[in-house]
């Protein structure tokens, strides 16, 4: 990590971090922050999962439950923090955090950064735009992905243009050493042992794009020893009715919701995201990179970022079943290249998407900030 010396220069703003439950990178991102000597303390829920991370990296942490997008108490909350902490700088980062920030900061001569994780749904023709991204008092943008800050400059209407300096990309950050828990044998999911497996967190969501990998695993010719392993909640009608239909029923498994997704995508040799659209950078392909999991993603969003294709993963058109079979095909007969990927998806984790170089970027916005 950076040593406070090298790293606080003239940073003097004290920061208030405002997240409706921090995930692993936000949460390990904070105490780099803190480590780096900045004054930072993170408002959450008391449920969040990786509190009890903060309190011991000494991260003060303020107890926040937003219930909705406009939430008073919330609100009075958060403003009251910012007064009693001479906070400078109000980072939020979830929508509800972004528009009950924006009002609980009104007023108040504090700067205001907005993080956002996911590509479309900001649109000059939607009010609550207004009150979120497009406010004005929005000094800056973190976007997960540059798919994502790409969206975001090119919105205009007549004359109106968003300013282009207002968005900036710094990837989510991660560290292989996160990620040291055993794999889950395959076995335990009724898979072979010498089976090539394919992987897929998903949420069943209709841009998931889940129907095109069931449609892809009929594609392919029953011969291949091909087992498909679907980790998640997944309990559509109609999706379990095209597994029932498929030619490769008897390949496909289901999970179930897993608190150890990570550790039972790291028993696959590919993970795959069939997305249709609007993906920010996605954490289930990456949990799959750090484990050396050769991944295949379509061209969606921040997910081609995530890869160089055809040395570390393949990237293919979304919406398209037999792209998806073709790939898959591909890296079955190919276990070597295969296996090499995986490495080298594992190493461009380590290298390109590390912990801390989010740290890094993220300071040097704050340091912009604190010297207006």
């Amino acid at each position: 990590m950076l040593s406070r010396q090298a790293t606080t220069g003239s940073m003097a703003a004290r920061v208030l971090a405002v997240s409706s439950s921090s995930d692993l990178p936000e949460t390990h991102m904070f105490c780099g922050l803190r480590q780096a000597g900045v004054h930072i303390e993170v408002m959450c829920s008391d449920a969040a999962p990786h509190r009890h991370l903060l309190v011991a990296a000494g991260v003060p942490v303020h107890s926040l439950q937003l219930r909705r997008r406009f939430d008073r108490e919330g609100q009075a909350r958060i403003r009251q923090c910012l007064q009693q902490g001479g906070f400078g700088i109000l980072h939020a980062f979830d929508n509800r955090s972004v528009s009950n920030g924006l009002r609980a900061s009104k007023g108040l001569d504090v700067k205001f950064i907005a993080y956002r994780g996911i590509e479309a749904n900001v649109s000059v023709f939607d009010p609550f735009s207004w009150t979120t991204y497009l406010h004005p008092r929005v000094d800056k943008i973190i976007c997960v992905a540059d798919a994502i800050r790409r969206y975001l400059v090119n919105l205009k209407f007549l004359w109106w243009r968003f300013p282009a300096d207002k968005a900036i990309t710094i990837y989510k950050g991660h560290d292989l050493g996160w990620y040291q828990t055993p794999a889950v044998r395959r076995t335990q999911f009724d898979i072979p042992e010498d089976a090539f497996v394919v992987g897929c967190i998903v949420n069943e969501r209709p841009r998931k794009g889940l129907p095109d990998l069931i449609a892809a695993a009929g594609l392919l010719p029953s011969d291949p020893n091909i087992h498909y392993l679907l980790i998640g909640k997944i309990d559509g009608k109609k999706t379990k009715h095209s597994i029932a239909n498929s030619p490769a029923k008897d390949r496909i498994h289901l999970t179930g919701f897993r608190n150890d997704a990570p550790q039972v995508l790291a028993g696959c040799n590919i993970c795959i995201l069939p997305a249709l659209k609007r993906e920010g950078l996605p954490k289930a392909i990456i949990e799959g990179m750090v484990y050396g999991v050769t991944p295949i993603v379509t061209n969606s969003g921040g997910s081609p970022e995530l890869i160089e294709p055809g040395k570390s993963g393949l990237v293919i058109p979304p919406g398209s079943p037999p792209q998806i079979a073709a790939a898959i095909l591909r890296l079955y007969e190919d276990p070597e290249g295969c296996r090499r990927m995986g490495a080298a998806a594992q190493q461009r984790i380590q290298e390109s998407f590390h912990i801390n170089k989010t740290v890094q970027q993220t300071l040097a916005v704050y340091r912009e900030l604190a010297a207006t």
